[in-house]
């Protein structure tokens, strides 16, 4: 639904080159299988989220859509008026 909302023209996402290069590496990496725990996936994925943050204040963004609500929420950048909230909660509010 979210991105039924962007391709309408309802939202219109932002999409950095730091946010870019982390997913491909994220999901370039060949630990997706049973190999690894939930601990170490979670690990992998735990990087810095301040780009996030920097991209939405400099595009205008009203919010940063995501499920990492809690690490988002007490970074180390200060977010202003942004607001962070999940795919659910951006639906709901922008349709």
């Amino acid at each position: 639904m979210l991105l039924r909302l962007a391709l309408s023209g309802h939202l219109q996402p932002l999409f950095g080159n730091a946010l870019w290069s982390e997913y491909q590496d994220v999901l370039g990496r060949p630990v997706w299988g049973d190999a690894t725990t939930s601990v170490e996936r979670q690990q992998v994925l735990s990087e810095a989220d301040n780009h996030l943050i920097e991209l939405a204040l400099a595009g205008g963004a009203m919010a940063i859509v995501t499920h990492n609500l809690r690490d988002l929420r007490h970074g180390e950048l200060h977010l202003g008026n942004l607001r962070v909230m999940t795919p659910a909660q951006c639906v709901e509010e922008f349709q």
